[in-house]
Parts: C-alpha cells; structure tokens; sequence
C-alpha cells in the first residue's frame, strides 16, 4: 500500500494483520506493548483493592438508606396500631437495624481497600438512596429537585472516584508508627486541638450551641476518627491475610482513639438533631465531615502525594458537585415537609377518619390527636 513507505517494518506488519489480530495486540488501548489501559490486566491488578473498597463503601452506604427507611415504616406501622407496643417488639424494625449495622461493617472495611479521600464523599450514596428509597418504602412524591441533585450527587462521585488517589492501601502498624511522627500531622493534630479546645470553651462556658460550632466539633472528631478506622481496618485486613499486625501497640492506640473519639462524636451530634431539624443537620454535618476526612488523609496518609494538579482540581469539584447535590435534595424535603404538616396514620379508635396524627418532636411518644374536646390528649 502507498502508506507503507512512511513506516517502519513492525508498522508495516501491523497494517497487515486482521482487525480481530491487531485489537488482541492493542487490549490496553495503548499500543502493542503498553498494557496500562483501562481494560488490561495490569491496570486492574494494580487497582482491583481500590476498586473494591469503592464499591464496598457506595453499597454499604445504600444498604444504610434502605434500613432507614425501613426502620421509619416500621415506627410508622406502630403508629397505625390500636394498641402501641414497642418498637424493639417489630420484626420489621429489627430487620432494618440488621442492615444498619451490616452497612457500617462494610463501611468500616471499605477503609481497608480504598482511600479516606474516596470513602468519606461516598456518604452523599446513603442521601440519594434515602431519597428514592423513601418513594417506595413511604410512599412520597419524586420532586424534580430529588431528580436534580441526584444527577449532580451521582455526577460528583463519578468525578471524584475516577481522579482520587491511587496510593497503597494496606499498611503495616510500623507504616502508621511512622506516620504518627512526622511533623506535618503533628502541626495538624496541634491546630486540631486547638480549634476543638476554643469550640468546646464557648459551647461550655458560653452556651454556644449554633449548628456550625456543634457540626465543627463533630467534624474534628471524625477526622481523628476515619484515620484510626483506617488504620485498624488495614492492620486487620494484613493480618488476616497471615502477616499479623495486632501485637504492635500502635494497633490498640488507633482502637481506644476510635472508640473514644466516636462517643464523643455521637453526642455532639445527638445534640445537634435535638435542637436542630434533621434538614439541617445531614447536609451541614456531610460537608463538613467529607472536608475534614479528606483533609486528614491528605496530612496523615499523603493520599495525594503523587497526583497530578488536573485530578486533584477534577476531585474537588467532583466534591463540590456531591455538597450541591446534598444541599438541593435536603431542601427539597423542607419543602415538602412544610406543604404537608400531618401524616394520616388511618383510622384510630374513637376518632373520626378525619383525624390525623401531627408528629411531635418534643415528645417520646408518636403524636398528638386532634380532637375537639380535649378528652384525649395523646396517644402513647
């Protein structure tokens, strides 16, 4: 052919092979000899941890939105009956806090196989799958601005899981003894506490107690707290794999900072939905979870160490994008809690069908009826 003077004697041979011989020499889409592309075995050998955890933590996070959901049907079933009973007495209810807890284990464990900066964003799939998952399981109406910040939601995690890091995963305990030292998380551990320390004078002393300044400390916990998981999750992956990790001291230092810095954790964050409309909370409490968790393995776990200005600029707008998803799904369920005040829980005994029963977040008990003469205030 004409063309064939313009290239070399292995060229040449190519432009004679069939197209299924010259595809099979080419699977990595980057020439005979690369084998770095997407679909060859070397990039998936090299990624198949990574990818792994990924896929753990976005089905883990599903798998929380669905016993959510299930546990709210399941008090709402309780509600519609004459006589309450308990809700640890629902099967359904407990079915759904099974899946809870299986969903944080996974969680826990995707810690092991993939990096804080790519399992912390993936929160925002425990959003989206409470907002389509509550179609079915409650019954509500898909409003276009679920449609929409689900769309930028799923658009920012796919950004963000395709340009994050791509750095080790399974670190030994001597690995973290030596991240502990170096001075970059000492300086950062430093200004952690002190901010904590300034948070904690005015929520104590000065009874401070804004959403920001609750979910700030919650954040700060959590930051300390996803860099132990990480490293007890890895320690135990490695050991289980037969190179045994838990005789290093290091290992129960990272457990009691775990434990410690989630009870702690858990309680600004009961106090926070106590004063403050779930709303509210969920997306602030994401934001500023995801930002300090990836903050943290940044500094502790250099996770972007080796990355390039492109994927870290595409990684955080990939987290931009899931904040602004986050915030358009959550003020659609303001909207829709504002235009229907009453939840119909059928007929009760002694009431006409036009009763209601009006949630009552001040309460432990279901509701309040309404009913002309007072002469039953509540039902328990």
């Amino acid at each position: 052919m004409w063309y064939g003077q313009w290239l070399g004697p292995e060229s040449r041979d190519l432009s004679i092979l069939s197209v299924s011989e010259w595809a099979s020499r080419n699977t990595s889409f980057g020439g005979p000899r690369a084998g770095s592309g997407p679909l060859s075995g070397p990039w998936y050998s090299t990624h198949k941890t990574q990818l792994f955890g990924v896929l753990l933590a976005a089905a883990s996070n599903f798998l929380i939105s669905v016993s959510l959901n299930i546990q709210k049907c399941a008090h709402l079933q309780l509600a519609r009956q004459t006589e309450l009973k308990p809700y640890y007495t629902s099967k359904l209810w407990w079915c759904g806090t099974t899946l809870l807890a299986l969903g944080e284990v996974g969680n826990f464990t995707a810690y092991g196989f993939a990096p804080i900066a790519l399992v912390a964003p993936l929160g925002c799939v425990s959003v989206i799958g409470s907002a389509f998952i509550s179609v079915l399981f409650l019954k509500k109406t898909m409003r276009t601005a679920d449609i929409l910040g689900g769309t930028l939601t799923v658009t920012g995690t796919f950004l963000l899981v395709t340009f994050g890091p791509n750095v080790p995963q399974q670190l030994t305990a001597r690995q973290v003894q030596n991240y502990f030292v170096r001075w970059p998380f000492l300086v950062y551990s430093i200004l952690e506490i002190v901010i904590f320390c300034i948070l904690l004078y005015f929520y104590q002393r000065k009874a401070v107690k804004h959403i920001v300044v609750l979910l700030m400390m919650v954040a700060l916990l959590a930051s300390l707290t996803v860099i132990a998981v990480k490293a007890v999750a890895s320690m135990v992956t490695l050991s289980v794999k037969g190179k045994m990790q838990l005789t290093y001291s290091v290992f129960y230092i990272m457990i009691v900072l775990m434990a410690t810095s989630c009870a702690f954790q858990v309680k600004f964050l009961n106090q926070a939905m106590h004063l403050y409309e779930a709303i509210a909370v969920v997306p602030i409490n994401f934001v500023f979870f995801t930002t300090n968790a990836v903050i943290s393995g940044v500094i502790f776990y250099q996770e972007f160490r080796s990355a390039a200005l492109l994927s870290v600029f595409m990684f955080l707008f990939g987290c931009l994008l899931s904040f602004l998803g986050v915030f358009v799904i959550s003020r659609s369920k303001k909207e829709e809690h504002l235009q229907i005040p009453f939840i119909d829980c059928g007929h009760i005994p002694g009431q006409k069908l036009t009763g209601k029963i009006q949630p009552d977040s001040h309460s432990s008990r279901y509701g309040t009826l309404n009913n002309e003469d007072n002469s039953v205030k509540s039902q328990s």
